[in-house]
């Protein structure tokens, strides 16, 4: 599965969260494909790394910094380091997230809750804090955060994760109006359940889900970490250039019924 062959992204400077693997690796291997330098960020070092090194092996431009998302300091080391390395930030895509268990509100934990909010939430906040600060000072940008599905409506038996994605995107849109006018676009995926391991980690906690999911699609299956990659690529490109302030629902058509 390839970008449309008139989406380009040549030369620009692509940042990436969450980049050691599932959607995050799939977004910045669908921005190479058309012509993006990245710089790479994961809290885990060592598939960072690799991840880095499995790029520069195939000719790609990749810089990789650990970055721990809900830490100012962290953030702000990582967007100066991007800068450092390539001079300005064309796209960013804030990917770095976490999952919580299953379980209503009442019998939620209190710890995964504020785990999601932290990461998911507040690790958006920041990165876009300290994006939007460099892209205004370079004259425009794009941001594409990563929200979900549970963003966009009730998510029973994910309070935690529904509310820390309503909060991603009620960010995007309060910053695409924001900046509108600064030459900066600020848009979210939302995807349904995608095959990554985040999902296979609670596919496995949760005998059952699996073919529940799939019942409930009316396409009979789980997203690919790809397809939502293809879609991040489309909406940092020229392509989407009127496109602002969205969050495109990959659900295989979950939201349509």
């Amino acid at each position: 599965m390839k970008p449309s062959s008139s989406t380009t992204l040549a030369g620009k400077i692509c940042l990436v969260t969450g980049a050691a693997g599932g959607i995050g690796l799939a977004a910045a291997q669908a921005l190479a494909s058309v012509g993006a330098r990245l710089a790479l960020s994961d809290v885990d070092e060592t598939r960072g790394r690799k991840v880095e090194a499995d790029f520069r092996a195939l000719g790609l431009d990749a810089r990789f910094q650990a970055c721990d998302v809900t830490r100012a300091a962290s953030v702000e080391a990582l967007v100066a380091f991007a800068v450092a390395e390539f001079g300005r930030i064309d796209c960013a895509v804030n990917n770095a997230g976490v999952e919580t268990k299953h379980a209503r509100i009442a019998d939620h934990d209190d710890d995964e809750f504020d785990r999601a909010i932290a990461v998911n939430l507040k690790g958006a906040y920041l990165c876009m804090k300290y994006e939007l600060r460099q892209m205004l000072a370079q004259g425009g940008g794009v941001i594409v955060n990563v929200a979900s599905v549970a963003g966009l409506g009730g998510a029973p038996t994910l309070g935690g994760y529904a509310a820390s994605k309503h909060g991603v995107m009620g960010l995007t849109r309060t910053a695409a109006i924001e900046y509108a006018k600064r030459g900066i676009r600020v848009n979210a995926v939302c995807p349904s359940y995608t095959n990554t391991d985040m999902v296979q980690r609670m596919l496995e906690r949760n005998p059952g889900l699996r073919d529940a999911l799939i019942n409930a699609s009316p396409m009979k299956r789980l997203g690919e970490p790809e397809e939502v990659g293809l879609a991040v690529a489309w909406l940092c490109s020229d392509e989407s250039s009127f496109v602002n302030g969205q969050g495109l629902a990959l659900d295989g058509g979950l939201t349509a019924w």
